[in-house]
């Protein structure tokens, strides 16, 4: 096949996150399998025109607040210089409507809509772009076919418009090799919760700051690590002093890899208390590392979360519910154990050689006119 691929960002972009790697992790499995793939992507300031990443071929336009812009003329050249026999826009931030301007087989990957989510962490007027961006897709896309990575995220395109019928739900993977449990003794001696990836105002960490104080007066051994960056974070310090948690949680910042798996093996559980995500990668990160996770019970969380088997959902936004969960998890290490064991046996049936399989195969049935 030759495909061409449309994403706000590549890899090396320095805002690059958990859709990059979702993208990159199947496709560059496809151009290793001999399919051509490109890539239309935004650059940054200092970034090269044109580079190559797992065998896929980068171009680079405008950066990340004009790709808006000047990503569809960009497509357009690319079409008319070597036409694919499939075009996928990854739909993971403002969408492009591709499907609107093109004769060619066109596949939505969609992680995830932000809804009104949006409203809570961006300007009222970014939100409201966002917002009302979403609202069309239903028309907008209708000759497209989807790849949506949770069955919350097939649902939010269900009631936006779209057919089941043009939907596929290809489930995200995991590295289990790489994630993995610990040895003995990796696992803290303390009760040791833990937040990994960006601070954002939406991701509702501050949910777990205030859990952790409430359960603190039960169980003052109680511990929360953070790691991450993101412009939330001088608002999180400031309400954990202010709830006289500054010595009981922790902000590592910036983690590399390596201690990010030691934290993952650390902790108790991991916790991740976003309203809305599409699937929750470091949900699947932690299950692999035989960590279970306490996580909202909330789109894309729910799917990825097997309540009572690999972890706890608690109702978004409940200090409460989730102060207890936490102390159910300190006061059980037997429990603790059975679920990281229950979540590492679904994060092994969780592959990135699946994913890419599965999403072979439906580019072919788009492109046979099938899907």
């Amino acid at each position: 096949m030759n495909i061409l691929l449309v994403n706000w960002q590549d890899p090396e972009n320095p805002h690059a996150g958990g859709a990059e790697i979702h993208l990159f992790e199947i496709f560059g499995r496809l151009a290793a399998r001999g399919h051509q793939v490109r890539l239309v992507c935004s650059g940054w300031a200092g970034a090269a025109p044109r580079a190559t990443i797992q065998g896929i071929e980068i171009t680079r336009f405008g950066g990340r607040n004009s790709f808006a812009l000047l990503g569809r003329p960009a497509v357009r050249r690319a079409l008319r210089a070597q036409r694919p026999d499939v075009l996928v826009e990854d739909v993971n931030k403002l969408p492009l409507f591709l499907a609107l301007g093109t004769g060619v087989p066109v596949c939505a990957i969609v992680p995830h809509l932000f809804g009104e989510t949006a409203f809570e962490e961006a300007s009222w007027a970014a939100a409201a772009t966002v917002w009302l961006a979403e609202r069309p897709l239903g028309w907008a896309y209708r000759r497209a076919a989807f790849h949506a990575i949770s069955e919350s995220t097939r649902d939010d395109l269900i009631a936006r418009g779209v057919s089941p019928k043009r939907i596929r739900v290809i489930h995200p993977g995991v590295d289990s090799s790489h994630f993995s449990p610990g040895g003995p003794g990796s696992r803290a001696d303390q009760p040791t919760f833990l937040y990994v990836g960006r601070l954002k105002r939406y991701k509702g960490i501050g949910l777990a700051i205030r859990a952790l104080a409430l359960a603190r007066r039960t169980r003052p051994d109680l511990r929360l690590e953070v790691a991450g960056t993101g412009d939330h974070r001088d608002d999180l310090e400031r309400l954990a002093a202010g709830l006289g948690q500054e010595h009981a949680v922790t902000f590592h910042g910036f983690v590399s890899e390596a201690r990010k798996l030691e934290l993952l093996r650390a902790a108790w559980a991991n916790v991740f208390p976003s309203p809305k995500e599409g699937w929750g990668i470091t949900v699947v990160e932690a299950a692999a590392c035989g960590t279970p996770s306490l996580a909202s019970d909330s789109p894309g969380l729910r799917d990825s979360v097997r309540h009572g088997e690999t972890g706890f959902l608690v109702p978004h936004g409940s200090v409460e519910a989730l102060a207890a969960r936490m102390l159910e998890i300190a006061g059980d290490p037997a429990l603790v154990s059975r679920l990281g064991a229950g979540a590492r046996r679904f994060a092994e049936g969780l592959t990135w050689e699946r994913s890419a399989a599965e999403t072979e195969a439906q580019l072919h049935d788009i492109i046979a006119g099938r899907a």
